[in-house]
């Protein structure tokens, strides 16, 4: 009788601590990321599936745009309540969540990093020395052409600015609207074309009424009456759109863009090259993103399990082959498509002029005056000079 006694004690103190370790163990996982529609479908059919299944919990995968992020991650942290387990975050929108405690110190999984990703990538999540992000996604714009459109009427791509205009001119003379595009919905992509610009003359985004940056703006405001129409709604998804359509004929956009417009829009004729230098030289924007844990993250190991999987070379291949974003690790291109492989070589000649934003925790302010410098000069036609000095002073004010 007491040895039944002990045995169903021994089966109700096993159930009990199963129990207990099955209510622990977490049913979800929540992510946020910015993604196109066309990439979010890669990630819930082709890359979740396998990590939900080894870890036995569902991913929930929410849509936000980097400054989004900031303020979600703020909210949270200042109501103690964090529900957000790993984030996918622009690569130069990182100070501020670093400055205001919103992310996790990350250091102690600095060897999770493969010795395969570019050293560049590592260094822009470290802070003082401490590593608060992990690489994930490398990015730079690429310039998408519609070859049987250039053919139609004897043009090459543009090689620099002078030839970017007179391109531009041309469309717009022969067929009555411009078909020249630049991401002049005055958003972060626009800020992002103005980098390339500015720098491509020598000048400094950041510090904007120097000599680079007035010959950028001064180049812009003549190049507008020959942009398309679109221009002023273009960003990094709608730039694809009018590609796509044939409403522009030349554009650049991020590199998913080879998926979008040729892969599933059957646009063959669309070809990529790696874009046009200024007077002074070429310039494109590094941009990308970064892995962190909020702050008091509920599942942070099982965060760090899935970063360590979002950047494994089985995972980047996915996303290098189906996304048609660049790899963060040198060793995931094995399997990139030969039609896909002229338009990598147009990515990885666009890198070798490619350049940081820097992290800045007034970056938002800089953001705001380039936009703001842009609609009035550009759009407004207002002059250069004073409005670049406005919104100089603007910055400077946000600085201190």
């Amino acid at each position: 009788m007491k040895r039944t006694l002990r045995f169903l004690f021994g089966l109700a103190l096993l159930s009990l601590v199963f129990s207990l370790v099955t209510a622990a163990a977490p049913k979800s996982i929540k992510v946020i990321m910015g993604l196109a529609e066309e990439e979010w479908k890669v990630m819930r059919e082709l890359v979740f599936p396998a990590f939900e299944k080894e870890h036995n919990v569902k991913i929930e995968a929410y849509q936000a745009e980097a400054q989004d992020t900031e303020k979600i991650l703020e909210a949270r942290v200042r109501a103690n309540r964090m529900d957000i387990d790993l984030i996918a975050q622009d690569n130069m929108r990182l100070a501020t969540l670093v400055e205001k405690d919103l992310v996790e110190d990350l250091s102690a999984f600095r060897s999770l990093i493969p010795a395969t990703v570019y050293p560049s990538l590592v260094e822009v999540g470290e802070f003082d020395g401490k590593l608060y992000f992990l690489p994930y996604r490398p990015n730079v714009e690429i310039a998408f052409y519609n070859s049987a459109k250039f053919a139609q009427y004897g043009l090459e791509p543009p090689a620099n600015w002078d030839q970017l205009f007179e391109v531009a001119k041309f469309f717009y003379e022969k067929e009555g609207v411009g078909r020249v595009a630049i991401k002049a919905d005055l958003s972060s992509c626009t800020a992002a074309h103005l980098f390339d610009f500015c720098r491509s003359a020598g000048g400094d985004p950041v510090v904007l009424n120097d000599k680079g940056c007035f010959e950028a703006f001064m180049f812009l405001q003549k190049l507008w009456p020959y942009l398309s129409p679109d221009s002023k709604t273009a960003n990094w998804n709608f730039m694809n759109q009018h590609i796509a359509t044939e409403s522009v004929y030349l554009g650049q956009n991020w590199p998913f863009g080879m998926n979008v417009i040729v892969k599933d829009g059957g646009k063959k004729e669309v070809l990529a090259y790696h874009g046009w230098r200024g007077p002074v030289k070429e310039s494109h924007v590094l941009g990308g993103e970064v892995i962190g844990i909020p702050k008091g993250a509920p599942n942070k190991m099982l965060a760090i399990e899935l970063a360590k999987y979002l950047i494994s070379k089985e995972v980047q291949e996915v996303l290098t082959t189906h996304n048609g974003w660049p790899a963060v690790r040198s060793d995931a291109y094995g399997k990139v498509a030969a039609w896909q492989q002229p338009y990598f070589d147009a990515i990885n000649e666009a890198l070798a002029h490619a350049e940081a934003r820097p992290n800045l925790v007034y970056y938002s302010a800089v953001e705001k005056a380039l936009n703001e410098a842009f609609r009035e000069c550009v759009i407004e036609g207002k002059p250069v000079k004073p409005t670049l000095e406005k919104w100089a002073k603007y910055i400077e004010d946000n600085k201190r």
